[in-house]
């Protein structure tokens, strides 16, 4: 059961118009209306929980959580406002905490006794901002910090405010005001160059640049295919590459190591994917990944 988190930037710079004289937050609510009607196709959508969070200081911010249904997040989306300020920071932290608000009444993190790949509540967190300059109270910042301190007992458990079924998408819409006289180029969507694309980097995720609305259907159609099961694991290189085999299947240190190989060792960042049960969609598995408890 997918859990798919919007996180949307009501500060007040998202009154700004495009050249349609449309807002940015109402193109961020008819992109998430969008979403879900292309999520709609997948029979899989069935079991999907939906939540919306927005830069509201805490709790405020949680306009559909855990207890609340589909109308209530439809409704809560219709009546967003467009004022206060760009923390996004503490925004991100409210929407991991809250995702993160039963795992460990149910154990879904299984501390001190291995990883547990097959055991996890996968989570899309899609966050849409005018990529604007993040500000406080305090004034303008020029990096993304998270708040250290949490709410949650068990938190200290755990380094990152993520977890690794855990992965957070940003549609930074860059739409222009004036209707731009260049043809509009067709391909992939780059990624966008605010702070929080890092972020999504780390998590397995990734940013959205959006100059214009065919992108922004683009990135949407894009982000429905990436709903699915998986961890995000770093995996490290330690020692040297091991020696190439040979066509008889023997070790073979006369030949590169790297002959025939795409890319040699090295260490990497990568979502690996869980298979659900075909019967009841949820992942079977015996065997955690070792924890190293050596300090």
């Amino acid at each position: 059961m997918p859990i798919l988190l919007f996180l949307i930037d009501t500060s007040a710079s998202m009154n700004q118009r495009t050249d349609l004289g449309t807002s940015y937050l109402d193109i961020a609510k008819g992109a998430v209306e969008l979403f879900l009607k292309l999520r709609a196709r997948d029979p899989a959508s069935r079991g999907d929980r939906y939540m919306l969070v927005t830069y509201d200081e805490p709790p405020y911010c949680i306009k559909a959580g855990w207890k609340e249904n589909h109308a209530t997040f439809m409704s809560e989306l219709k009546n967003l406002q467009a004022s206060g300020l760009t923390t996004l920071g503490q925004a991100l932290r409210s929407s991991f905490d809250l995702l993160n608000l039963n795992r460990l009444i149910s154990g879904i993190d299984n501390y001190g006794q291995g990883r547990n790949p097959f055991f996890l509540e996968p989570s899309i967190l899609i966050t849409i901002t005018d990529g604007n300059k993040l500000t406080s109270t305090a004034g303008v910042q020029e990096e993304l910090h998270l708040p250290l301190n949490s709410p949650l007992p068990g938190s200290e458990l755990t380094k990152e405010p993520f977890r690794w079924d855990q992965r957070l998408f940003a549609l930074v819409l860059r739409l222009p005001g004036l209707a731009s006289m260049e043809p509009e180029q067709v391909g992939s969507v780059p990624t966008d160059e605010s702070a929080i694309t890092q972020m999504c980097e780390v998590t397995g995720g990734r940013s959205y640049c959006v100059r214009t609305q065919r992108m922004l259907n683009q990135c949407l159609e894009s982000l429905v295919q990436k709903i699915q099961s998986g961890v995000v694991i770093n995996f490290e290189k330690t020692g040297p590459d091991p020696l190439p085999v040979g066509e008889d299947g023997l070790m073979d240190s006369a030949r590169p190591s790297n002959s025939f190989a795409v890319q040699p060792w090295h260490s990497c960042h990568k979502l690996i994917y869980v298979r659900p049960n075909s019967k009841t969609g949820v992942p079977v598995g015996h065997w955690p990944i070792p924890e190293s408890f050596w300090p």
